[in-house]
């Protein structure tokens, strides 16, 4: 348990330590990188509340196909990494 928490405690000083490393060496301003950073962050804000919604729009579509009693196909397949 103790060897947990010390790398645990290890693994978030490291990860402080190389943002703030990161940061002081970026090569833009910290206004500039503020803002692309927040830029970022809603793209992926907005891309994941697409997946969500589309995913979300699924599901209600196999549910009322179930309802219905229709034969319903799930889809469990593992997206394959893009070469």
């Amino acid at each position: 348990m103790q060897k947990n928490i010390s790398f645990l405690i290890g693994v978030l000083s490291g990860a402080i330590v190389g943002a703030v490393v990161a940061i002081l060496v970026a090569p833009q301003s910290g206004q500039d990188l503020q803002g692309k950073m927040r830029a970022r962050v809603q793209e992926l804000i907005e891309e994941g509340r697409r997946a969500a919604a589309s995913r979300r729009a699924e599901l209600e579509s196999q549910l009322e196909a179930f309802k219905r009693g229709d034969p319903v196909v799930v889809e469990t397949a593992v997206e394959q990494p893009q070469v």
